[in-house]
């Protein structure tokens, strides 16, 4: 079988209403014991092997990461009354199914004797059942904690499932329980925040973007939804993780890199990739909200430490200023929290589950004659982006400071695409492509950070540290466009591998 579910945290301050909204549902102790090997092969397979006990009755249950951020693959067998001291899992129980086949590729080549409880949840649950649009919902209220030895993490969430429907009866219900009680979506299960708690850690690592592997011989429809399932994966995963307030600075980097694959994809696949939708707006809304702080950790604190040096090389006795515009800018903690960002990541859900609804379409129709394969779309795409890059580099000297970062963009867009669908195409013509399409990427990225704070440090001042900082910027920046050179020329000769 499979489950179909979203989970959402609870701020502490909306407990009561979220109570309120649910009282005179029963309530339940759920007791579970989590099994892994000592070097978490299951965890690291995206499996989770439990016992729980479910009033008087004991479950054993195997569940699998889905693709999609709604569906997992789950397998539920009762076992026998016992004490649950003598309860070990019995892996024979799952032989048969989709849940059972993902925990036997796990453990292949490992001893399933050596798996052992890692960490226990024990959770009072208040649940009920409700129709809405057309489906079957169950909204569970979890309260308790996840215990791993000594250390132990509240658990205070929301899940809604999909007993029976349409997929878009629950996410019109999570929209709204979103709306009425702040809540935010968290793709990390309690079988993740467990196997962390149990190595020592609260945070997760970050979540980079995931090789892709597309067909030919499919649909175009199929290709994108693949895309963008990738997309969600790593947007999903730091936007989790950066919500719940216990996040690293990369999170905060790839979620936004992330976000710019995503603008990427809705361009790639529109039919009128200038009009790429709403989706592609919200994003670059989030990205933009998210920019000031991803300069403040990329740009500022190195850029200290440069000027720093600097101002020593020259012998002036002044501190190295900070990066003008600190605490104005919008915290990424309450953006990623906030109603819109959370309506983005129900909006890309929404778009992953959609059927039938192939790109080089629109609610008017059929926009034009698309090629014929996702190999011909993307061939077609590429040569476009690729000749207004390559316009855009050959001309560099008589670009300003808005056209390089124009170039820029256009690179990385042209690298996330290349990358997307790399697997259609031959794999050493690509990598002869990439390889100066990086190098140029990353020169014009550390000549944009040198812009960024020469526009933050522009404006009247009597600083003389600040007055340093922007002459030692300007004679930074156009080093820079000087050493570029070498890695435009080799972009420029580069041919498109996507000629037959």
């Amino acid at each position: 079988m499979e489950e179909i579910e979203l989970k959402f945290q609870v701020p502490r301050a909306r407990r009561a209403a979220l109570l309120s909204a649910l009282r005179g549902a029963p309530t339940q102790r759920l007791q579970a014991a989590y099994f892994d090997s000592a070097d978490n092969v299951l965890a690291a397979a995206g499996v989770a092997l439990r016992i729980r006990r479910e009033g008087r009755q004991w479950v054993q249950t195997v569940k699998a990461s889905g693709d999609d951020g709604l569906t997992r693959p789950e397998h539920n067998v009762p076992r026998a009354g016992a004490a649950r001291a003598e309860l070990v899992p019995d892996l024979a129980l799952h032989a048969g199914t989709l849940a059972g086949a993902r925990l036997d590729a796990a453990l292949a080549g490992h001893d399933p004797a050596a798996l052992a409880c890692r960490y226990r949840t024990d959770i009072r649950r208040r649940a009920r059942t409700m129709r809405s649009g057309g489906a079957l919902l169950e909204l569970a209220f979890d309260e308790g904690s996840i215990v791993a030895g000594e250390l132990r993490q509240p658990v205070c969430e929301l899940e809604i499932e999909l007993k029976r429907g349409p997929v878009a009866a629950l996410l019109a219900q999570a929209r709204r329980q979103v709306e009425r009680h702040g809540l935010w979506l968290d793709t990390r299960s309690k079988a993740e925040r467990g196997n962390l708690l149990a190595r020592g850690d609260t945070v997760a690592a970050e979540r980079k973007a995931a090789p892709l592997v597309l067909s030919d011989e499919t649909d175009l429809a199929t290709a994108r939804r693949a895309v963008l399932a990738n997309c969600w994966d790593q947007i999903a995963g730091n936007a989790s993780q950066l919500a719940s307030g216990d996040f690293r600075d990369e999170h905060l980097h790839q979620l936004r890199v992330g976000l710019r694959r995503l603008r990427t994809a809705l361009r790639l696949f529109a039919a009128d990739e200038d009009v790429p939708g709403p989706l592609a707006d919200a994003a670059a809304t989030l990205f933009g909200q998210l920019g000031a702080a991803r300069d403040r950790a990329a740009v500022g604190t190195p850029l200290k430490r440069e000027l720093q040096d600097a101002l020593a090389a020259t012998g002036l006795a002044l501190a190295p200023p900070d990066l003008p515009g600190g605490g104005g800018e919008p915290d990424p903690l309450a953006c990623v929290r906030a109603l819109p960002a959370q309506g983005l990541l129900l909006d890309l859900l929404a778009e992953l589950r959609a059927s039938g609804e192939a790109p080089g379409r629109s609610a008017a129709g059929d926009t034009g004659d698309a090629p014929a394969s996702p190999r011909a779309w993307f061939a077609a795409r590429l040569r476009r982006w690729h000749r207004q890059a390559r316009k855009d580099a050959a001309g560099f000297v008589t670009l300003d400071d808005a056209g390089r970062h124009r170039l820029r963009k256009r690179v990385k867009r042209l690298r996330y695409a290349v990358e997307f669908g790399a697997s259609l195409f031959g794999p050493r013509r690509v990598r002869r492509y990439l390889e100066p399409l990086r190098a140029l990427q990353e020169r014009l990225g550390a000549l944009n950070d040198v812009v960024v704070a020469l526009a933050a440090f522009r404006g009247p001042s009597d600083d003389p540290a600040r007055v340093f900082a922007l002459g030692w910027l300007a004679a930074r920046r156009d080093a820079l466009v000087a050493a570029c050179a070498p890695e435009l020329k080799a972009f420029v000769k580069v041919r498109g591998f996507w000629k037959d």
